[in-house]
């Protein structure tokens, strides 16, 4: 990332246009996606959804190219917890999920791990506390698997705490970190994601700061979020509640987050994750223009490019 060295360089996500799946016929067009993305003013985009995007290297680089894009991270899920069988499950996936990464100069794979309750009708499908033996589970498939994005594909892990996940309070990032090697995994630190589960994000940036390798800039709307704690909701049911909410508008304080990120001094990405599956296909755009002009005024060293 020689070109931006030693600033916070924001870019946006298909999950902004409120694209969740491959294919779904209520999410906005991959072509329309990327066209509003370049006339938005980003330059830097995840690939969500693998399928969405097209797979061919080839061709998406020339899509790219005419839209002056780049790609900082691929999306990959884990549920490593599960046993040791479960790295054999998840690494096909996320092998053509690096390939695609890698082929268009992307340096970073974000990893999500699995819900441990049905989205839809809220039950519970497996405990959700881990035991001794399931956390060091969940550490060695991480461990080996940043090895290997690392080793052979030039990836960096970034690790995606997550709602309805066991992984997302303050305590259980703080113990994953501890017990994962930080040259093989580091943090996808998604300020709403630890706002919703009750992380502080400041916190995690002046406690961990070496261990913050990537961002995923979102809010939450906080009266919102206390009914979904009062109705313990799914994080679907919340989402379609409108627990994100586009900034400034709820918590974090992206400029108080902005501000400490900057202070780190070295180059790290920001990536607007606004979740609005689903959504109509004339709204996302205007939210992150604003969005984007928002986030730009929010630092001295925050750019787009």
């Amino acid at each position: 990332m020689t070109d931006v060295e030693n600033k916070l360089i924001i870019g946006t996500a298909p999950d902004s246009w409120g694209v969740w799946f491959a294919d779904d016929p209520q999410q906005t067009p991959w072509e329309r996606f990327l066209d509003e993305v370049a006339e938005s003013g980003y330059k830097w985009i995840e690939l969500g959804p693998y399928g969405y995007l097209p797979n061919d290297p080839t061709r998406l680089a020339e899509e790219l190219k005419q839209r002056d894009l780049k790609v900082t991270a691929g999306t990959v899920f884990t549920a490593f917890h599960r046993g040791a069988r479960q790295y054999d499950e998840a690494w096909e996936p996320a092998r053509k999920v690096a390939e695609l990464t890698a082929a268009m100069g992307g340096e970073h794979i974000v990893v999500i791990p699995a819900m441990w309750r049905d989205d839809v009708t809220g039950e519970a499908v497996e405990n959700g506390e881990l035991s001794d033996e399931q956390w060091a589970d969940l550490f060695a498939g991480h461990n080996r698997m940043g090895k290997v994005l690392l080793e052979d594909f030039g990836l960096h892990q970034q690790f995606h705490s997550h709602a309805d996940s066991h992984v997302g309070a303050q305590k259980d990032i703080e113990t994953l970190l501890a017990a994962t090697d930080p040259q093989y995994l580091n943090l996808c630190l998604d300020t709403g994601h630890a706002e919703y589960c009750g992380a502080s994000s400041l916190e995690l940036i002046k406690n961990y700061p070496d261990r913050i390798g990537y961002l995923h800039l979102k809010q939450i709307n906080p009266e919102i979020l206390a009914e979904v704690n009062e109705k313990n909701m799914t994080w679907a049911a919340a989402n379609l509640a409108g627990v994100m909410t586009e900034p400034p508008n709820g918590l974090p304080d992206l400029r108080a987050v902005i501000d400490a990120v900057e202070a780190l001094n070295r180059p790290i990405f920001g990536i607007v994750e606004q979740d609005m599956y689903p959504v109509a296909f004339d709204v996302p755009m205007p939210i992150a223009k604003r969005t984007r002009n928002y986030l730009l005024s929010c630092g001295s060293r925050t750019r787009v490019e």
